[in-house]
């Protein structure tokens, strides 16, 4: 068996592979990669291939932050097979840019169903759970749109399907769809106001730009604002890749809540996902909420769960430790976990 890694270059043959995958985001996209190069993060688009068959994928970015330096790999690799020998000579090439860059760890994050043997597999490599998840959901809910509208409607919570039927009723409620920079500013704005209010941090205002502008440059990323009388009171990002549609960034004010604006939102958008040809609306993001009742997901989740579909859970992040500095890291790391509570 001929086994080798390889940069691509090839924007058509990385995208093709990648919608292959049985569990892919956007996160091993083409377009993802630029966005983090917009950020000033250095990437790696690596291939592995089999007897000059790619089989795998890896979106590998550098990051650089106080704690230290580290490889990450969101939502991925993406294997066709995740044979021994084949994700050996993947971590071989890592741990040499690892080495290179000086990084200390490895995150890898993979969409690997959350069993005992993939996590046996990892293990064997020198693989650990990581005290933090690696900025991507490791659980989510998602919803097959395959069905005509009014059965989505039909399997919806009676309680989500009430409040999107009265907001289509009011008619001072309008959901606009913009992809221009523009109306996403409205949008950061009411996102650092909401978590001003929850006391949380949320992405920067150029991280969601850049992201943004990579996105719709693509024709693959939309804002939809929900307004009130030409008030702006909810908004959210939805990102449209390889026939999913996912629910990536959203806020919601507190002013008219009662109006259920985001409820609107989030069927408007299924039903543009259905017009682009998506199957599959992924909600971004799960935890349990009878077991995580304290999560700060905890009531999103539950949001979500009303549209009708079922939770998807992974193998939790993953860290491989390559030099003694990834301790310093993990103390940090585990420190916040534990002060934030979850």
């Amino acid at each position: 068996m001929a086994i080798k890694i390889e940069n691509i270059f090839d924007k058509t043959v990385w995208e093709k592979f990648a919608a292959a995958c049985a569990n892919r985001t956007f996160l091993q996209s083409w377009a993802w990669g630029e966005f983090q190069k917009t950020i000033g993060n250095k990437i790696w688009r690596l291939g592995v291939f089999n007897e000059n068959k790619l089989c795998g994928l890896a979106l590998v970015t550098k990051i650089v932050a106080k704690r230290g330096t580290f490889l990450l790999i969101q939502h991925g690799p993406c294997l066709l097979e995740t044979r021994q020998e084949i994700f050996a000579i993947l971590l071989n090439q890592l741990k040499k840019i690892g080495e290179e860059e000086k990084a200390s760890f490895i995150r890898i994050n993979p969409l690997w169903e959350r069993s005992r043997e993939n996590i046996n597999f990892l293990k064997n490599f020198g693989f650990r759970e990581a005290p933090m998840h690696a900025n991507a959901y490791e659980s989510t809910w998602k919803l097959n749109i395959t069905a005509p509208e009014e059965e989505l409607l039909m399997k919806m919570r009676k309680t989500t399907r009430y409040l999107i039927r009265q907001a289509l009723k009011n008619n001072d409620i309008t959901i606009e769809k913009s992809d221009q920079l523009s109306d996403l500013e409205a949008y950061q704005k009411l996102s650092q106001t909401v978590a001003k209010k929850q006391s949380f941090t949320p992405f920067s205002r150029e991280y969601i730009k850049n992201e943004f502008k990579i996105f719709t440059a693509a024709n693959q990323a939309l804002c939809f604002s929900g307004k009130y009388k030409g008030e702006l009171v909810a908004a959210a990002l939805v990102i449209f890749w390889s026939g999913t549609a996912y629910y990536h960034q959203a806020a919601s004010g507190f002013k008219h809540a009662k109006l259920s604006i985001p409820y609107l939102i989030a069927w408007e958008a299924i039903k543009e996902a259905k017009k682009r040809g998506s199957t599959s609306y992924d909600f971004w993001g799960y935890v349990n909420p009878q077991t995580d009742s304290r999560h700060p997901w905890a009531g999103p989740t539950l949001f979500k769960m009303g549209f009708g579909g079922q939770a998807f859970e992974y193998i939790k992040t993953q860290d491989l430790p390559l030099t003694k500095k990834y301790w310093l890291n993990y103390i940090i790391e585990k420190a916040r976990k534990i002060k934030r509570g979850y």
